[in-house]
């Protein structure tokens, strides 16, 4: 059953950390952890930031109630001191991150946690496991909506995925360019607008195909879409015409789920225009991604329906973010930056401030980021670069900013997101797999005097 709580979406050993903590004292030391990738997947150009403000909902039910510390105790999990500890615990440091819809790079700080290491290590994996599938799924949307050339994308992947996780990715959808979603729970969550009609087997249970289409006209008006390939799509479009003009209309659209969509987009307009149907649609379904989106854009499409790949990210099902501590209080009470040093998954110690460089034609040209240990510090080298800072405040000690999970989150995170890919130089929009669409330079504030540092 589920729980309102989201404390325990926890792997074990951030608990048995904190208990280890709480042991030796270091428990409420001051520290910083990072989001972020050390690569993009699969060869991509750019990532998507999507499921921030899904991450501020997390952190808010994140309670250790009655239930969940019953459960604990009878595992054997920590010890009656960490359970008391967890019987209190409220998040009370604040989350900085880029803006959701926000485009991302290899290193680029996509969310900044700063509290006690009880504080924040004990929220690694509820964050990662929200950011890393829908920025997943907000990063396939975009190169798909990319592919699309504007013509309408909607989601509907609600059956390929795990029943939560379709809500999610319907919403990761809209961050990346879609405008509709199959799922309900979907529109409901989030206000997304819902879409669908009929499938095939709404033709299959009726006596023969001018029957069904008539009861669907007759349900849903003659702009409805009609599904004309169950049977044989020639004569499919021709009853679909004819049955939304016997109720006093013109088809609204006609869509294909099998074939060579290609072919079929161009023979089924030219057969719509034949009967003067010229203002019905064609929309297509079946398999979609964004190469094959791409191979339909000379096609007479107008919409696409997207299922399967898009809710498992076209192949990259995650964002392979990481959850990594940069800085921590020492035994003084200063602040110090720690870096993992492991071959191939090292990391760079210290608070990073971000920013976007544009060029004098206003397209990106870099990302910098800038390791400090202070705010003002990386702001300030921002502002000497002359870049765009990326970062929003989401939590201040421990009260979420409710402008990044307001009705209004959704729109906006879409609305950004269209904005900052605009803002990449064209490079960046291709679908074959290179390097990121800009490079990431990262600078040490101690160090900002050697423009050329790169840590």
């Amino acid at each position: 059953m589920p729980h309102a709580s989201t404390a325990l979406l926890t792997d074990m050993y951030e608990l048995t950390m904190i208990e280890g903590a709480l042991r030796s004292g270091t428990a409420g030391r001051r520290s910083v952890f990072e989001v972020f990738s050390r690569r993009l997947p699969g060869g991509r150009r750019y990532g998507v930031v999507a499921g921030t403000a899904r991450v501020l909902d997390a952190v808010e039910a994140f309670r250790f109630g009655p239930e969940e510390i019953d459960y604990l105790a009878a595992a054997g999990v920590v010890g009656e001191e960490t359970l008391d500890y967890l019987r209190e615990y409220r998040f009370g440091g604040s989350i900085t991150g880029y803006g959701e819809g926000e485009c991302y790079f290899p290193g680029s700080p996509i969310l900044t946690v700063e509290g006690s290491f009880a504080d924040a290590v004990v929220l690694e994996t509820v964050i990662l496991s929200i950011l890393n599938h829908d920025s997943a799924v907000a990063a396939a949307a975009s190169r798909m909506t990319v592919a699309a050339h504007r013509r309408p994308c909607l989601e509907m992947g609600a059956r390929r995925t795990h029943e939560g996780a379709a809500v999610a990715a319907a919403r990761a959808a809209v961050v990346g360019g879609f405008v509709g979603t199959s799922v309900l729970e979907g529109g409901r969550s989030y206000g997304i607008r819902p879409i669908g009609t009929a499938a095939h087997s709404f033709t299959l249970v009726h006596d023969d195909e001018e029957a069904a289409f008539a009861a669907q006209v007759a349900t849903m008006g003659p702009d409805t879409t009609l599904l004309v390939d169950t049977y044989d799509v020639p004569r499919g479009v021709e009853r679909a015409v004819a049955a939304a003009r016997a109720a006093g209309g013109e088809l609204g659209a006609v869509r294909l789920d099998s074939g060579d969509l290609v072919a079929q987009a161009f023979t089924v307009r030219q057969q719509l225009d034949a009967l003067g149907a010229t203002s019905t649609k064609i929309t297509v379904t079946s398999d979609l991604d964004e190469y094959a989106i791409a191979a339909l854009g000379a096609a007479p499409v107008d919409s696409y329906g997207v299922g399967t790949r898009l809710v498992t990210g076209s192949g990259h099902p995650t964002a392979e973010l990481v959850y990594k501590l940069v800085a921590r209080e020492d035994a003084a009470g200063r602040m110090e930056e720690v870096a993992k040093a492991s071959a191939s998954k090292s990391s760079v110690g210290g608070l990073k401030v971000a920013g976007r460089v544009l060029d004098g034609a206003g397209r990106a040209a870099e990302e910098l980021v800038v390791a400090c240990t202070q705010w003002e510090q990386g702001l300030a080298e921002l502002e000497r670069a002359g870049a765009r800072p990326l970062q929003v405040p989401l939590v201040r000690d421990g009260e979420i900013v409710e402008e990044h999970r307001g009705p209004g989150a959704l729109e906006a995170a879409r609305e950004r997101h269209r904005t900052s890919r605009a803002e990449l130089p064209y490079a960046a929009w291709r679908l074959s797999e290179g390097e990121p669409g800009i490079p990431t330079r990262m600078l040490d504030v101690d160090r900002a005097d050697d423009p050329d540092y790169v840590v």
